[in-house]
């Protein structure tokens, strides 16, 4: 469960996260930002320079091809324009287009009413800045058009036809060019235009609602804006990885120094409590070495009452029974006194089929009783171990197989190399055997299947092989019965 403390530091470390990551956020949005009104402004600077052209030759209507030949010089590449800027064009009040550079675009209004910055090209409006000393719209109209329209002129308006002259390049003076006559008369750069007198005015008056110049749009090219997005977006990620990744190793260290102290707290634990159990198991053994005094005493008072001569056989078979039950508890105190006991290994180069000999001479009254066949397989061999440990460990387990199996019963004691360091020993039975559930509990203190067991013995044999730094294992035994192996025994480089 995790405590308020680890809630409060973890809520700390996302909250830090989480700091970064709207950081991060922001600051690309106002790089974005930034990249756009740079892209504006330069779209600005745009309009004000063709503003100026407007301005310059200082009438009131332009020719169209004059004009436009004038700003696809500024819209084609060179020292002036890096490419961001693809095209400019002029839309009158109503929104209709009257001229563009270059001039050959196909566009439509709508699609430059709204900046669309994930388009190839976005589209800014500028209005036409004509400054304050004209009182109305430039009007931008082909040559032809106006050649038309002064041909045109009513009687006596005062106006001569101009001659039949093509327009100018834009480069060239253009503004005492023959027959390109003002509307009106001026007086000079910068004076008030008024409109023709032989226009009307509401003839004028439409006619710059048509051709008059009101807005630029001008096209920039967006792969700068996304090419600052992109490199923004590149150092972003990084950073906020970075971030991440810390937090994540912050989290991970809390956690770890969280389980690394509660470990330390509870091997403190284990510790004291590994304390008290071992005075608990002295006392223990202690108590248990004291109690079998007063057993002796009370099974030599039983022995006593038991050969008077005087004695009824009722008496003499009720000492029967506690000489009995002395015994029984005798022998099972003697088993915990040695389960108890620390296990101190003297290792020395031992004789293993000697040592084997010796438990079967033990046992063999009680292997003849019950008829058992007993077979010894076994490679000469001399191992490090403790010979006395070592006797106890093959004891234990040979008896256990003597009171598991039945009458004529076979046991098997087979000892070999594994390799040139280690052999192994097997005492196997044909008994009942173990269940498969059983196995891991087996070698467990007071386990036992075996109704006058104590539970101990093969707890020491555990004890004992463990001391050794051997290995047991319980396994089935081929077709019927129980096999004990104790691996990974050392064997003794001295012959």
């Amino acid at each position: 469960m995790i405590s308020r403390r680890n809630w409060a530091i973890y809520g700390m470390l996302l909250a830090v996260w989480t700091g970064l990551i709207s950081w991060q956020v922001a600051e690309h949005l106002r790089v974005e930002k930034a990249a756009r009104a740079l892209l504006v402004e330069r779209a600005r600077g745009v309009a004000i320079t063709c503003g100026r052209i407007l301005r310059r030759p200082g009438r009131l209507v332009i020719y169209k091809e004059e004009l436009e030949s004038t700003i696809s010089q500024l819209v084609r590449p060179g020292e002036t324009n890096s490419g961001e800027l693809r095209s400019v064009v002029l839309v009158n009040r109503a929104g209709n287009i009257v001229a563009t550079a270059p001039t050959n675009l196909s566009l439509s209004t709508e699609e430059m009413q709204s900046p669309n910055w994930a388009a190839p090209i976005v589209w800014l409006p500028n209005l036409v800045d004509l400054g304050t000393n004209l009182s109305s719209d430039l009007i931008i109209l082909p040559f032809e058009k106006y050649v038309e329209m002064r041909t045109n002129a009513p009687a006596g308006s005062g106006a001569n036809p101009p001659a039949a002259v093509a327009p100018t390049n834009g480069n060239s003076g253009g503004t005492n060019a023959p027959g390109r006559g003002r509307f009106g008369r001026g007086r000079g750069r910068g004076a008030e235009f008024v409109r023709p007198t032989w226009m009307s005015p509401d003839d004028f008056k439409n006619l710059s609602d048509r051709e008059g110049a009101h807005n630029f749009f001008v096209g920039m090219s967006t792969q700068p804006v996304q090419d600052a997005d992109a490199a923004d977006f590149v150092i972003r990620f990084i950073i906020a990885l970075l971030g991440t990744a810390g937090v994540v190793a912050g989290g991970l260290a809390y956690h770890s120094l969280v389980k690394s102290s509660d470990l330390q707290l509870r091997l403190v634990r284990a510790s004291e409590m590994n304390l008290h159990l071992k005075e608990m198991n002295l006392a223990a053994a202690g108590l248990a070495h004291e109690t079998r005094n007063p057993l002796n005493i009370i099974r030599g008072l039983a022995q006593i009452i038991s050969k008077q001569q005087d004695a009824s056989p009722e008496i003499r078979a009720k000492t029967r029974d506690i000489i009995d039950e002395t015994d029984r508890v005798t022998a099972q105190l003697n088993e915990f006194i040695n389960y108890s006991r620390p296990r101190e290994v003297r290792r020395a180069p031992t004789d293993l089929a000697a040592v084997v000999g010796e438990v079967a001479r033990t046992l063999n009254f009680d292997i003849e009783e019950k008829g058992i066949q007993l077979q010894i397989v076994m490679e000469p061999l001399k191992i490090e171990a403790d010979e006395q440990l070592l006797r106890q460990a093959l004891f234990n387990l040979v008896l256990n197989a003597v009171q598991a199996v039945p009458a004529k019963g076979e046991i098997r004691i087979r000892a070999s190399k594994r390799n040139n360091e280690e052999a192994f020993i097997e005492v196997s039975d044909n008994g009942p055997g173990v269940p498969q559930s059983n196995r891991a509990e087996i070698f467990k203190p007071y386990f036992t299947t075996h109704p006058e067991g104590t539970g101990l013995g093969l707890s020491v044999v555990q004890q004992i092989v463990q001391a050794h730094g051997w290995e047991i294992s319980c396994l089935a035994n081929e077709p019927a019965g129980a096999l004990f192996r104790i691996a990974h025994v050392k064997l003794s480089g001295k012959d």
